[in-house]
């Protein structure tokens, strides 16, 4: 088995009351860690002091409230590992998660990232996400155009791959996840294991997912972003560009109802900088009048 050392970093804002939970799943690996970063950004709860009083184990890294992209960035440049394993403050991995993950992705470097599957959880129940699309491993990038397949909580990742590709976008407010995976995706295959070992816990007022109305425009933002990049492949190229219009059509139809100009005039500006050709307007993927 690889004797890689593994950082885990865990971005935190408020979540004392969950965060004992997550550490513990840590400290219960049976792979040695060669350390545990919790970055504290800017909680108001107490979460520093608690960490510097009662787990002293822990590499506490706290910062003025900027987000989880900014957060998880500053753990990935305090870290020191060959590979970083993220984990959420509200989710917690299985007790061999990172022995088992690693032992199944091999040494032979042809994988830069691994994920896993996951249980998810609500209100003490197991519930099914309704994902749309399985996870996979390989080459995955179209299969993840659509939404994020890639939970951050479950991804083992190679620390070079942040010095080539960079690291989270911290302009995005939400789907910062989306943004990374699809650059990686775009160059590299990915490995997964079927294997249920991250546990997550929906249903919070502050998760992401319910501070945002619209949140394909997060998805559309970063899709433009990688489209004006020029280092897609033509196939993932036009995958992607038609991938942008079918979200922004279904984006222009919530902006109409809820009368957000705002959004509406950013559809059209998406559209007409990323044109679809002929053949595919004639497949009814463009958002008619927009072009």
């Amino acid at each position: 088995m690889s004797k890689e050392t593994v950082s885990v970093v865990i971005p935190s804002y408020n979540r004392s009351h969950l965060l004992p939970r997550a550490l513990r799943s840590v400290f219960e690996q049976t792979y040695p860690l060669h350390e545990i970063i919790v970055v504290d950004d800017g909680s108001e709860d107490g979460t520093s002091a608690w960490i510097r009083d009662s787990i002293p184990g822990v590499k506490l890294i706290p910062q003025l409230h900027q987000g989880v992209s900014a957060a998880r960035n500053r753990g990935i440049r305090a870290a020191t590992g060959d590979w970083i394993a993220f984990l959420d403050s509200d989710d917690r991995w299985v007790s061999d998660k990172i022995t088992r993950q690693l032992a199944a992705v091999g040494t032979d470097g042809v994988y830069p990232l691994s994920h896993t599957n996951e249980i998810w959880m609500r209100d003490g129940q197991v519930f099914n996400p309704k994902l749309k699309h399985p996870k996979k491993g390989g080459w995955i990038f179209r299969h993840c155009l659509p939404l994020c397949t890639l939970s951050p909580s479950t991804v083992l990742i190679r620390k070079w791959v942040f010095e080539t590709l960079g690291v989270f976008d911290e302009t995005l407010p939400a789907c910062e996840d989306y943004d990374l995976w699809l650059r990686l995706c775009a160059r590299y295959p990915v490995h997964y294991l079927d294997e249920a070992l991250t546990i997550k816990y929906g249903g919070h007022a502050d998760q992401l997912s319910h501070q945002y109305w619209g949140i394909d425009r997060f998805h559309v933002a970063a899709l433009d972003k990688l489209l004006r990049s020029g280092e897609l492949e033509a196939q993932d190229h036009d995958a992607a560009r038609q991938t942008l219009h079918r979200k922004c059509k279904i984006l222009m139809k919530g902006a109409e109802k809820h009368r957000n100009v705002d959004l509406q005039a950013a559809c059209i500006a998406w559209l007409n900088r990323h044109p679809l050709d002929a053949p595919e307007r004639e497949t009814g993927l463009a958002v008619e009048g927009a072009l």
